[in-house]
């Protein structure tokens, strides 16, 4: 069971970098003048290079997008105790405790995933809110 446990806390933390490194920008633009502001390229990147002119509008955009990613990690730990739980379902060989435990290692996880899926939806409608109020 403790590699098990080791495993499973690998896992998360290999999920949690991939969903880490998924916060670092795609694509470079390259300017053809020294003026970037003038540029027709994203505003992600006039932000970045200083620009005038930002909006709140972006701002929510990227709290969003963290939040989505954290909400997607947790997710995934879901997925994982739900297999965990059921794992030890099926090699608690009808010891009564083991049965409890795997039990109610699925009912957490289960209640996890409904959490992870409202999260989802107040910060969604939150957004668009914002989004039609600004």
């Amino acid at each position: 069971m403790k590699q098990l446990k080791k495993t499973a806390l690998f896992i998360i933390a290999s999920m949690f970098m991939i969903f880490g490194i998924s916060f670092v920008p795609a694509a470079t633009y390259a300017a053809n003048s020294t003026n970037i502001c003038e540029q027709d390229v994203p505003q992600e990147v006039k932000d970045a290079n200083g620009c005038k002119g930002t909006s709140s509008a972006d701002f929510n955009k990227v709290v969003v997008n963290i939040i989505n990613g954290v909400i997607g990690a947790l997710s995934v730990v879901v997925v994982i105790m739900i297999i965990v739980g059921g794992v030890g379902y099926l090699t608690s060989g009808g010891d009564a405790g083991k049965v409890e435990k795997a039990k109610k290692t699925i009912l957490y996880a289960v209640i996890g995933a409904v959490i992870c899926v409202l999260a989802f939806a107040i910060t969604n409608f939150v957004a668009t809110g914002l989004k039609k109020a600004g």
